[in-house]
């Protein structure tokens, strides 16, 4: 059997809550529990596609009228 060689994330990049707030969901640890630690390449949300580096987040496109500034306001870590 071969092993996963890529592995991709696809979730909303904010949790909305019942009162209309967002909870920022990409943060710089993990609040969850977690299955594995450092096993995803790329995460894609409804606001961009960032690819994860050791350098941090990546990113690689942007969904349209998404500007840098709103993206960085809804992400928990620094952008690249």
């Amino acid at each position: 059997m071969d092993a996963v060689k890529r592995v991709i994330v696809l979730m909303e990049h904010v949790a909305k809550n019942k009162g209309g707030t967002q909870d920022l969901k990409i943060l710089t640890q993990c609040t969850l529990p977690l299955p594995g630690m450092g096993v995803v390449d790329r995460i894609i949300t409804d606001l961009a596609g960032m690819d994860v580096t050791p350098q941090g987040l990546k990113v690689v496109e942007m969904a349209p009228g998404v500007i840098c500034e709103l993206l960085q306001a809804k992400t928990g870590v620094t952008l690249i």
